[in-house]
């Protein structure tokens, strides 16, 4: 079962602020709105769409139709609740799985989702299937650094003060086990330059790579974002 379809897991996740208050409350999207194409009159598709903030965003920026698509019942179910949008349509399926006739999208976009496939190479080859003829693909990942050792948490000392980010391992990809809201997830480790490389060796050029710092008015209620990069944010075109 997808853990976004445990009931415990799934409402704590449904307290975070990104979950509650939308874009304005996910410390990269003052980043990552800057490296949206122009959504007008394009065909958009959001892989893992979660609560579809990013489709409600390409729907309001006008885009002609915007398919999201989330593994998670549960997310997909949140997602349709939060709009009646009449060009947004939602759809329960898994990123893998994914099959739509060649260049049937404009932009393909995607937050913090892809740390859960195993291959880079795969989704890459997908979208560029699906953007054939030219396109914009626009992703955010946990960061390398951050999924290197896998727990997803800090060394503490003995006061429960954080006092390193431990990263190991790193050039070792594969799946890892963290802990997040309480609950042992698995996500896949990637190098910065399987990223990176993958979308040249298949045509893509690489447009924007950003490590977003939180906005100002968030950091000074996490200085330790400072201290360690949390996502990778990419945009490229094809």
């Amino acid at each position: 079962m997808n853990e976004y379809d445990n009931p415990e897991f799934f409402e704590k996740y449904s307290q975070m602020a990104r979950s509650k208050f939308g874009l304005s409350k996910a410390g990269e999207w003052h980043e990552l709105k800057k490296m949206l194409p122009d959504f007008n009159d394009k065909r958009v598709l959001d892989m893992g769409c979660g609560y579809g903030w990013h489709c409600i965003y390409a729907a309001e920026h006008g885009a002609a139709s915007v398919l999201g698509v989330d593994s998670s019942v549960k997310m997909v179910s949140e997602a349709r609740s939060r709009t009646d949008s009449p060009i947004i349509k939602y759809t329960v399926e898994r990123i893998e799985e994914i099959d739509y006739p060649i260049g049937s999208f404009d932009v393909v976009i995607s937050s913090l989702a892809f740390h859960y496939i195993a291959s880079f190479d795969d989704i890459v080859l997908k979208v560029k299937k699906l953007l054939d003829g030219g396109g914009d693909f626009v992703f955010s990942v946990e960061n390398p650094i951050f999924t290197s050792y896998g727990t997803g948490d800090w060394y503490y000392n003995e006061k429960g003060e954080p006092l390193h980010w431990p990263m190991d391992n790193y050039f070792s990809e594969g799946i890892r086990k963290a802990n997040f809201l309480g609950t042992d997830v698995f996500k896949y480790h990637k190098t910065m330059s399987t990223y990176i490389n993958t979308l040249i060796k298949y045509g893509f050029t690489i447009t924007q790579v950003t490590e977003p710092l939180p906005q100002d008015d968030m950091i000074q209620h996490m200085p330790n974002e400072l201290r360690r990069p949390m996502m990778l944010l990419i945009s490229a075109k094809i």
